[in-house]
């Protein structure tokens, strides 16, 4: 079983909402194989509580306005360091990038494919990367 169309348009709305607020390491896996509650985990990190907090709000604006669809569950936003939201079809994890270090997602979920994203997304990363070490 692999994740459906539904899912990977809500990763992919996701991953750019993610990405326009500066987030880092964005990835996603798909997750059907091993889960029945839901088909993708998009994960991403934010170097501080208040950038947790505007990537969480774009991805719930772009979600809702883009793909009409909200979360069922919210779950970490009282502290900022980590917030979940639930889609049904896909769970959104943006963490304070100590917390995603340490909790390190990508192990559990190492076994299960990715799902691509937008290029770009991946060059938004890559530029921001090449200004951050000319300086």
């Amino acid at each position: 079983m692999t994740a459906s169309d539904r899912s990977t348009q809500l990763v992919r709305i996701a991953a750019e909402a993610a990405a326009e607020k500066l987030a880092d390491d964005i990835i996603a896996y798909d997750v059907s194989d091993q889960l029945v509650i839901t088909d993708a985990f998009l994960l991403c990190s934010a170097s501080n509580d208040r950038q947790v907090r505007a990537i969480v709000d774009e991805i719930e604006e772009r979600l809702r306005v883009e793909a009409h669809a909200k979360p069922v569950r919210r779950e970490g936003e009282r502290e900022g360091r980590w917030v979940l939201l639930d889609y049904l079809d896909i769970v959104v994890h943006v963490q304070h990038e100590e917390d995603r270090t340490f909790y390190a997602l990508e192990r559990l979920w190492k076994d299960c494919p990715s799902i691509p994203l937008p290029e770009s997304i991946n060059r938004v990363a890559a530029q921001r990367a090449r200004g951050e070490q000319s300086r």
